[in-house]
């Protein structure tokens, strides 16, 4: 349950009319009206409700060949995550999600690792993974592959950037589990074949998987696609799960 924080109404988040994102978090409306009028003087109304902070997930190729450019955007996602306020999810990996994590460290945002490991000690020493730029760091103790499904679940919206098998699995999860998936086109290895896998899955799970060039542009899409739909359904573990349930939206009188 939540609340609407212009009128007070009380709200499921499935059934709101509309969402908006400010500082970071996000916020529920009976009607557009309000929304628009949040929108104007958000805070004058923020402080009204608690919000939850929206996490994306970052997705990538942790070794292997990582051009420059793509090193380049991948601190661009980062970036354009904490830009917004919100917060960043990796696999505490090094390569592309460490970079991810540098450019939302460097714009003031807040990154979560989330750790193969059982330890700091096991997470640097036997992971080989990197501890420098994440804020915090979970330690699941449940290994590489299980460590993927935590990823998901802990994240909002995913970002695939390149990768290898281990970002294939998280995309499948993610896939398979409804979520809201941006793919930064260009970037090599799962993220250019995802059309193929998307085709070849054939399958309805509500997913949504949007695709551009540009890391700014893409974290804008996924934030509006999240704020105006997603947020209805934002993963298959939602009561009522039936796909285009909960149409009907409540409105003030």
């Amino acid at each position: 349950m939540t609340v609407d924080p212009v009128c007070g109404r009380d709200l499921t988040e499935r059934t709101a009319a509309v969402a908006a994102l400010h500082e970071g978090r996000l916020y529920y409306f009976c009607s557009h009206e309000h929304r628009d009028v949040f929108v104007r003087d958000p805070a004058a109304y923020a402080a009204r409700v608690p919000a939850m902070a929206l996490k994306a997930g970052v997705m990538a190729s942790a070794s292997g060949n990582m051009p420059a450019d793509v090193r380049a955007a991948a601190k661009g996602v980062g970036r354009a995550i904490a830009e917004r306020r919100m917060v960043l999810v990796t696999g505490a990996a090094p390569g592309l999600p460490h970079d991810s994590a540098e450019g939302a460290q460097a714009a003031g945002g807040l990154s979560i690792g989330i750790s193969p490991a059982l330890s700091l000690d096991e997470h640097v020493n036997t992971f080989h993974s990197p501890a420098d730029v994440f804020d915090v760091i979970i330690y699941t103790g449940s290994g590489l592959m299980g460590r993927e499904i935590v990823n998901i679940r802990s994240s909002d919206m995913v970002v695939i950037i390149g990768g290898h098998s281990g970002t294939l699995g998280e995309f499948a999860i993610a896939f398979d589990e409804g979520k809201l998936i941006g793919v930064l086109e260009g970037t090599g290895g799962v993220a250019d074949i995802v059309p193929r896998l998307v085709e070849a899955i054939d399958k309805e799970t509500g997913a949504v998987v949007l695709y551009d060039t540009d890391p700014e542009r893409l974290v804008a899409r996924l934030v509006e696609n999240y704020v105006t739909s997603h947020f209805r359904r934002p993963s298959v573990f939602v009561r009522n799960n039936r796909l285009g349930a909960d149409r009907e939206v409540p409105t003030c009188r």
